[in-house]
């Protein structure tokens, strides 16, 4: 029978609605269950496309025995950490600072008053290398809330009131200087490993925001050192089997194996991870004229479009890790690796053969059971390029016919305002107005379903239905960020005016008036054991920094002082950590290097928005890399944008504007001036 997930919208909570275990979502009710029982809560904190939390649901959430116990001893909550990433950073604080370490699934103890005093993330059904089994750790606890509640107590007590005193202080140091810009890019440069151009470490996420701010200080303070680190960085994961070498797109994170050979993917593909990158690719391009970034920005693009689009015009957040391998068994990667096999019944001996030594595919496998994760050659070796992607077509055809990745469909406000962004900017420089209204279709979507009446967000929708939780603070600023990408490229002052209304709810409802600084939820959101808060990064912009660059950007579209006072406020927590922990910072050293140079405003005007003049010194300026350059396009007499006030055509001919801190240049009719001026 059906648990009380049966009603949810997430596709992860669906997942344990048939589950023995007497889940409840994550509600006020739960925890007034468990105090008119007596009995602890146990939260359960994960998402669909996480690899152990399926096997420990197998494992454990489907097993009768170990059900029955925890229905008879705790209250089991059962949290998507998409659609609550609230209750998912305060939670996983308290188990970082008690373990050490954290990940998911999360498992957590708590009182009935949601006040925390056992950690852990997997545990396995049998003991195992030094970890005790599920059941032992229900046992554990069940004995200790029943024999030793004081103790307990008193340790949930300690937990709760370490973590409120951890509010963060920002101290006023000032906004990010050029010193702490170069001081952060020398930090960078003992972190990288030259040789490999990755980062140092065995474990490798895609450092998306550390790449934007070495392409944004190359473009403004000349810094070949920050190019080169870019260029490297990007190289290394397209060249390896992050990347998807067939279908384009980017896994979550690569492993370096002990015993050497390629990096090994954690096969997970999600959508922040994608938009963040295409919108790389598609900026390195813009600085180099790399082809091999602009085909990885456009494959990625394509990716996201063919594979994550839903029926409605949004993007679903991710594609599982796990597939059926053809023998009806679930494994991590079945859909993306390949055999020497494979390759011949798909391709025949010869293309097998020149496919497997170009992808890196072995008889012994480079991953399980025989089967290699496929790479581009790392060593310098001439092939045809017109073969090579002949096979790449058949491969991916081929592929399609396997038992697809389970794909959660639900669609992040913050994450769908990533992917609009990203796809606005590679439709417009790759000339693929398909991509561009793919970009304004998701925009749509979060008008139409994810705001309400006073332009507050929902964070997640399905089926074109809200969900019922609050956004928080990232799909305020990364959806404004996506507005303001799309107003840009479009030149329709719609998507400016709906930035507009997010960031009044920033400055209303997130912002400390007094400290300048940010927190993840509303002051009127659901009060949880302390309030979040964090500025820097994690596999996407940290809310704090992304709210930053969005408010900078809408002040220089508008001449706002009150938002570009917020912005400089909200970036004195990037001069204080940039200088330290750069790569974990990465967005918020963007923002500043916009902050340093201006950000810069280009108003093109022209006769009419279809003239070639006007489109190409449109094109002109988006393609410019001065950073966080904001771009209107109109009609002298157009009142969609502010910058385009009083500006007139020059000799009757379309002309660009350039503006930065209160001062401008000469109007330019000609597109070779313009490229000069924004850096392009």
């Amino acid at each position: 029978m059906p648990n009380r997930l049966a009603q949810a919208t997430s596709p992860y909570l669906l997942q344990h609605a048939d589950n023995p275990v007497d889940w409840w979502p994550w509600e006020a009710g739960a925890f007034e269950e468990a105090r008119r029982r007596d009995v602890p809560v146990f939260l359960s904190v994960g998402y669909s496309a996480c690899h152990w939390c399926h096997v420990m649901a197998h494992e454990s959430f489907e097993d009768n025995e170990v059900a029955v116990f925890m229905n008879e001893h705790f209250v089991s909550v059962k949290v998507d950490r998409e659609e609550r990433p609230d209750v998912d950073a305060v939670y996983m604080e308290a188990v970082q600072a008690a373990t050490g370490q954290g990940g998911w699934p999360m498992s957590v103890f708590l009182t009935p008053e949601g006040e925390p005093f056992y950690f852990g993330t997997y545990f396995p059904p049998e003991p195992r290398h030094g970890m005790p089994s599920f059941k032992q750790v229900l046992e554990g606890v069940h004995s200790a809330w029943t024999s030793r509640r004081d103790e307990v107590g008193e340790v949930a007590t300690k937990i709760t009131r370490d973590l409120a005193g951890r509010e963060l202080s920002v101290e006023s140091t000032g906004s990010p200087t050029d010193e702490t810009q170069a001081m952060s890019l020398l930090q960078l440069t003992r972190d990288i490993d030259p040789a490999s151009g990755w980062f140092k470490g065995d474990t490798k996420f895609p450092p998306s925001m550390v790449i934007e701010f070495l392409l944004r200080h190359h473009a403004r303070a000349g810094s070949v050192a920050a190019l080169e680190m870019a260029e490297g960085l990007c190289g290394a994961m397209a060249r390896s089997s992050l990347y998807d070498q067939v279908g384009g797109g980017f896994h979550r994170y690569v492993l370096t194996p002990r015993a050497g050979g390629p990096l090994v993917p954690h096969f997970e593909k999600m959508l922040y991870d994608n938009a963040l990158l295409c919108r790389v690719y598609a900026h390195l391009w813009r600085s180099t004229g790399s082809e091999p970034a602009r085909r990885v920005a456009l494959e990625t693009a394509d990716f996201m479009v063919r594979e994550l689009r839903t029926p409605e015009g949004g993007f679903a957040s991710a594609l599982d890790a796990d597939s059926d391998d053809g023998t009806g068994r679930h494994t991590e990667g079945a859909y993306y690796v390949w055999t020497p096999a494979q390759l011949r019944e798909v391709l025949g001996e010869a293309d097998a053969e020149l496919a497997a030594r170009y992808f890196g595919v072995t008889e012994e496998g480079t991953f399980e059971e025989g089967a290699s994760v496929l790479q581009l050659p790392q060593r310098d070796e001439v092939f045809d390029a017109e073969r090579i992607e002949g096979i790449r077509e058949r491969l991916l055809a081929a592929r399609s016919s396997r038992p697809a990745p389970g794909r959660d469909d639900k669609v992040v406000a913050a994450w769908n305002g990533l992917a609009v962004a990203a796809l606005a900017e590679t439709g417009a420089y790759f000339g693929r107005p398909d991509l561009t209204e793919a970009a304004v279709a998701a925009a749509d979507l979060l008008v139409r379903v994810h705001l309400d009446e006073q332009a507050a967000l929902a964070r997640t929708s399905k089926d074109g239905r809200a969900g019922v939780n609050a956004g928080v603070l990232e799909d305020y600023a990364d959806v404004a960020e996506g507005f303001l990408a799309l107003a840009s490229v479009t030149g329709e002052g719609v998507w400016l005016e709906f930035a507009g209304l997010l960031l009044g709810h920033v400055l209303a409802r997130f912002t400390d008036e007094e400290s300048g600084a940010l927190f993840d939820t509303a002051a009127d959101a659901e009060r949880l054991i302390r309030r979040p808060q964090d500025p820097t990064d994690n596999a996407a912009p940290s809310g704090w920094t992304a709210a930053a660059g969005a408010l900078l950007g809408y002040a220089a579209h508008t001449g706002s002082v009150r938002h570009r006072r917020a912005a400089e406020r909200a970036l004195g927590v990037v001069k204080a950590l940039g200088p330290r922990v750069p790569r974990f910072i990465g967005w918020g050293l963007a923002v500043a290097e916009a902050l340093l140079d201006g950000p810069r405003e280009v108003a093109v005007v022209g006769p009419a928005p279809e003239d070639p003049g006007t489109v190409a010194l449109h094109r002109t300026a988006l393609l410019g890399t001065a950073p966080g350059a904001v771009v209107a396009v109109g009609t002298p007499e157009s009142d969609e944008f502010p910058l385009l006030a009083d500006r007139p055509l020059v000799d009757g001919r379309p002309a660009a504007y350039v503006c930065r801190n209160f001062t401008c240049d000469a109007p330019t009719t000609e597109n070779d001036r313009l490229r000069v001026a924004l850096g392009g």
